[in-house]
């Protein structure tokens, strides 16, 4: 691994002038009250120039900034959910007997939110404005490794379908990446991963706030992988792909960490 991070340097670097050059395009943007003040020079130049500190007839409006508008409290149709609307969808899903024996990733007390999402209406109210607008809050409970989805009806509060699945895995969230991160750090299949940090940084690596991380979904496949892997898919299992804040990727493909089992393992190279 330690040679790894050496490789991504250059790629690195220019991605980071390809976004500079980027940054430098979107520079030449007009703003308003701008266009065309040094189209003409001479005389009607200086006009212009009057005008502009209110000194002409020509006098161009200062720009104006406009106030993006207060958000409703309750959407309508298929618009987004509003804040208020996530927090109430939220509340309502997770109340009960999911929010007393669920567990989240970090096997704290109430299971592990992964999306909510507006739900599409039902067949027969396709093309019904007055339709209710309804959200499914889908949870992954590590308790017993199932994904939990209930569809809450924001008009009456209430929740009107929950569905339980087994082997079905969502990507992860930011806070199961973190997690998968600590997990591998504090493991001795870390040990890679954190000398190349320091390597690429010269400090240690101790958290996974260093880290700008993302991760895909491992399921097993018979043969392919060491034997303590061949729960994942069953287990929620996690590929990492680490990059140093601001700086190189680090190579951590190989390593999978169940989240289930709160354990890393290495892929067999084969």
């Amino acid at each position: 691994m330690r040679e790894k991070v050496h490789r991504h340097l250059g790629k690195v670097l220019t991605g980071a002038a390809l976004a500079a050059a980027g940054t430098a395009a979107m520079v030449a943007v007009t703003l308003p009250g701008t266009a065309g003040a040094d189209d003409s020079g001479g005389a009607g130049g200086g006009t212009r120039a009057a005008g502009r500190t209110g000194q002409g007839p020509d006098a161009a409006p200062p720009g104006v900034v406009e106030q993006a508008p207060t958000e409703q409290k309750q959407g309508t149709g298929r618009d987004p959910l509003t804040d208020d609307e996530l927090r109430r969808v939220e509340k309502i899903a997770v109340a009960g007997r999911l929010s007393a024996t669920g567990r989240d990733v970090e096997g704290d007390r109430g299971p592990q939110r992964l999306s909510v999402d507006l739900a599409e209406p039902e067949a027969a109210e396709a093309d019904d404005p007055q339709a209710p607008r309804r959200a499914d809050v889908t949870y992954y409970d590590y308790r017993n490794d199932t994904l939990v989805t209930k569809t809450v009806n924001l008009k009456t509060g209430k929740v009107e379908q929950t569905g339980v699945q087994r082997g079905v895995q969502p990507p992860p969230t930011r806070a199961e990446n973190a997690e998968a991160a600590r997990l591998l750090i504090a493991d001795p299949l870390g040990a890679g991963l954190k000398a190349d940090y320091k390597d690429a940084t010269g400090k240690e690596l101790t958290s996974p706030d260093q880290l700008d991380l993302s991760g895909g979904i491992y399921e097993a496949s018979p043969g392919a992988q060491p034997a303590v892997l061949d729960k994942c898919g069953e287990h929620r299992c996690v590929r990492l792909f680490s990059k140093v804040l601001n700086g190189p990727w680090i190579d951590t493909r190989d390593l999978v960490i169940d989240l289930s089992a709160r354990k890393a393992a290495a892929l067999d190279r084969g």
